[in-house]
């Protein structure tokens, strides 16, 4: 059985699911059902999501187990929220916002690690 596409793949519009079939007595129901948000998630996307979630969130945990810095982890993260239909200010404060931006700053080498520090103390 194959996976349901969830986009088009000529214009890359949602697609919505309008037949249903039972493998077992063939009966047909035809109408317009909805995918959940998780269906519109590209397969790399649902990768991470899966990957977030079997480490419970641990953005660490995360990090060891697909090999990507923190700063990748979060650009992720923040990538599903948006295409899960969430703005990204409904869940950030200042503060995560500067922490954010100092990590990403030593990632690229523009700061050295006790700037960092000294920045995020």
């Amino acid at each position: 059985m194959r996976n349901v596409i969830s986009r088009c793949p000529v214009c890359d519009s949602r697609l919505k699911v309008t037949r249903l079939q039972c493998d077992q007595c063939d009966t047909v129901i035809e109408n317009d059902f909805a995918l959940s948000k998780f269906d519109y998630l590209t397969a790399e996307e649902l990768c991470f999501v899966e990957t977030f979630i079997r480490c419970r969130g641990n953005i660490k945990e995360v990090e060891k187990a697909m090999g990507i810095s923190y700063p990748t982890v979060r650009s992720k993260l923040d990538q599903v929220i948006r295409r899960l239909g969430y703005d990204e200010k409904d869940y950030k404060n200042e503060e995560e916002e500067k922490r954010e931006s100092v990590l990403k700053a030593l990632e690229q080498g523009e700061i050295t690690a006790k700037d960092a520090l000294d920045m995020l103390k």
